[in-house]
């Protein structure tokens, strides 16, 4: 585990000399930018890095800056990514599929990405998700044709990134928990590919 940095860690604290006195030094001007991007909110390094380069600070010197700041645990692509898996599936229900995706995203590095997913996203947490989601949503449905709330389902599913099987299966038990066929006639075909429904 590293020390915490202090803050009179020069290599941490934006340089204060008249102004904000960063005009003519890069490396102060991307302390300043970092530090005021991360008090905002949780970033990557690469979102950092992004950040860096479009305010036209040199490569050489922002990997410098980044590298102290992740020396210091300000950076933690890992733990940005634990939270991350956390926050977004208990608040917005998304499956796995759309997780890693977004953390792609914001340059979180595949090993990252999937240790964050496994530790805390298992099958069981998906399908509870999955139904959770469903639940929600199928009183809305009422009413409907069975293939058109299955449809409306499945595409709420598909967009928090659950795979077809997974999606179908949890559809199948709410709607014959409630004494209705969900698949009169054929059963729709799937792969576990992304559904392309409404």
């Amino acid at each position: 585990m590293t020390e915490r940095a202090r803050p009179e860690d020069p290599a941490l604290v934006p340089e204060h000399k008249g102004g904000d006195g960063t005009a003519g030094d890069p490396a102060a001007r991307a302390r300043e930018v970092c530090l005021r991007l991360l008090t905002l909110a949780p970033r990557t390094r690469a979102q950092l890095a992004a950040a860096l380069r479009k305010r036209g600070i040199p490569d050489e010197t922002a990997d410098v800056v980044l590298g102290r700041y992740a020396d210091a645990g300000l950076i933690d692509d890992a733990a940005f990514a634990r939270a991350w898996v956390e926050s977004r599936h208990h608040s917005r229900g998304l499956a796995g599929r759309a997780l890693r995706a977004e953390l792609k995203q914001r340059g979180v590095a595949a090993d990252e990405i999937r240790a964050a997913i496994d530790e805390q996203l298992g099958p069981d947490a998906e399908a509870g998700a999955a139904r959770r989601l469903v639940a929600g949503k199928l009183a809305a449905t009422r009413g409907l044709p069975p293939e058109q709330r299955t449809r409306r389902l499945a595409g709420l599913l598909a967009r928090k990134g659950y795979p077809g099987g997974l999606a179908f299966r949890v559809i199948r038990e709410a709607l014959e928990a409630e004494g209705e066929d969900a698949f009169p006639g054929e059963e729709p075909p799937f792969d576990g590919e992304d559904l392309n429904t409404e």
